[in-house]
C-alpha cells in the first residue's frame, strides 16, 4: 500500500513541479535565469539528450532529502512511500527520455509521447504531466488535439 501511494504521490509531484516551478515566471532576472537553467533550456532544445534527464548531481541529493523527510514524517512506512515515489521518478525519467529520443510506436507509448509533444509544440501551458496524465484532466490543463480549420 505504501509503495502504491508513493507512485501516486510521485505523479502529483511531477505535475506540480512542472506546472508551478518549471513554468514559473518570476519577477527577478536572477530567478528567471534559475528557472531557465532548471527547465527553460529543455524547451529551447527539447530533443537534446543531455537535457532530457535530471543530472545525478541534482537528483541524488534531492532524492536523499526526500527519503529522509518521508522516513521522518511516516516512520518505517516512509521507506515504502519513498520506494514508490522513486520508482515513479525513474519511470518518469525513462518515459520523458523516450518521448524525445525514441519513435514510441506502440499504442500506450504513442499516447504518452503525443501527450507530451503537445506540451512542447502546441501550448506550453498545459499537459504538464508525463506519467500521471490524469492530473492534467483533473486540473483542466489537458491539451486536446489541435483542431483543423
Amino acid at each position: 500500500m505504501g509503495c502504491a501511494a508513493g507512485i501516486v504521490l510521485w505523479t502529483l509531484t511531477e505535475y506540480a513541479l512542472h506546472r508551478f516551478l518549471f513554468h514559473w515566471e518570476p519577477g527577478s532576472a536572477v530567478m528567471e535565469q534559475f528557472v531557465f537553467v532548471l527547465h527553460g533550456n529543455h524547451h529551447d532544445v527539447p530533443n537534446d539528450p543531455l537535457r532530457n534527464l535530471m543530472p545525478p548531481i541534482v537528483s541524488l541529493p534531492v532524492g536523499a532529502l526526500i527519503w529522509a523527510a518521508m522516513a521522518a514524517l511516516a516512520g518505517s512506512i516512509g521507506n515504502w512511500l519513498f520506494l514508490g515515489w522513486i520508482s515513479g521518478y525513474v519511470a518518469y525519467d525513462l518515459v520523458h527520455y523516450a518521448c524525445h529520443q525514441w519513435p514510441m510506436k506502440g499504442p500506450v507509448a504513442r499516447m504518452l509521447k503525443t501527450h507530451h509533444m503537445r506540451h512542447h509544440h502546441l501550448h506550453e501551458e498545459g499537459n504538464y504531466a508525463i506519467t500521471g496524465m490524469m492530473w492534467d484532466r483533473l486540473f483542466k490543463t489537458h491539451i486536446a488535439r489541435e483542431r483543423r480549420a
